[in-house]
């Protein structure tokens, strides 16, 4: 006779057949199944090395997308843009984030302090801060090192703008409105340089708040390029000061244009 199961029948009831096999699969080798799992792609092992690169991969894309669209920092370059920003050579650099969302759909705007791309010839050879070593040019290439290369300078003008100086005090003037700028560190060394400039559409004029030592668009006006920056150089406008500790500052901008709007 034979049971339900196909098997002989050995005299045993059912349920104690069915215990008994139930016992010696237990106790028997039992192949193991192949499901997903972390750090498996279908029954292989991710070698950790894999995943970190895996990792590391993904943080450096989105690091390249932060640059590419919104934040980015700097170092200072010079002492140009003294008292706001300190760009001392052989001391203090203030390091600097600068935002690209503010220009998402419109140019720069009077007041503004930005960082922008060398026109040509404006750098001098100490202005430059390179990377040192292949790490720190890995990390600015994704923007998570400071990069030099770049300028950083106040917008007094911007495209149709006449800039004049100086009025009888001595002050910068936009369109024939006398610009008072609190935020200059000798206000007495803007008239040292007498200039009258008509700013074309699609480019600025840009100035340091150090105006007894800044090589800004003064310097450069009677160069191929007129002193003037193309809207297209600019990065972005300067947001914070992040390092060294005791100059962290977010900047504002300030209101001796707000009578032009």
């Amino acid at each position: 006779m034979s049971t339900r199961d196909g098997r002989p029948d050995d005299g045993r009831p059912d349920e104690a057949r069915g215990t008994h096999r139930a016992a010696r699969t237990a106790g028997g080798p039992v192949r193991p199944r192949l499901r997903l799992a972390a750090g498996r792609w279908g029954d292989r092992t991710i070698p950790l090395w894999m995943e970190i690169l895996a990792l590391l991969l993904v943080a450096l894309l989105l690091s390249l997308v932060v640059k590419s669209l919104f934040l980015q920092t700097f170092y200072v370059p010079s002492e140009s843009m003294e008292p706001t920003l300190t760009g001392n050579p052989d001391g203090d650099q203030d390091r600097i984030v600068v935002q690209k969302v503010s220009y998402w759909g419109r140019e720069p705007h009077r007041g503004e302090v930005v960082v922008f791309r060398d026109p040509g010839g404006w750098l001098q050879a100490g202005d430059v801060h390179a990377s040192t070593n292949a790490a720190q040019k890995l990390l600015s290439s994704a923007g998570l090192f400071p990069s030099g290369g770049h300028l950083v300078k106040r917008v007094i003008g911007v495209g149709g703008d006449t800039v004049k100086c100086c009025d009888t005090a001595g002050r910068i003037e936009v369109n024939g409105v006398a610009i008072e700028e609190p935020y200059v560190k000798e206000a007495a060394a803007t008239a040292r340089t007498p200039f009258s400039v008509t700013v074309p559409e699609g480019h600025l004029w840009v100035m340091g708040d150090n105006r007894g030592n800044s090589a800004d668009s003064r310097a450069h006006i009677d160069e191929a390029g007129g002193g003037f920056v193309p809207d297209g150089n600019v990065v972005g406008k300067v947001a914070f000061v992040v390092w060294p500790w005791k100059d962290r500052a977010v900047l504002h901008d300030p209101e001796s244009f707000s009578s032009l709007d």
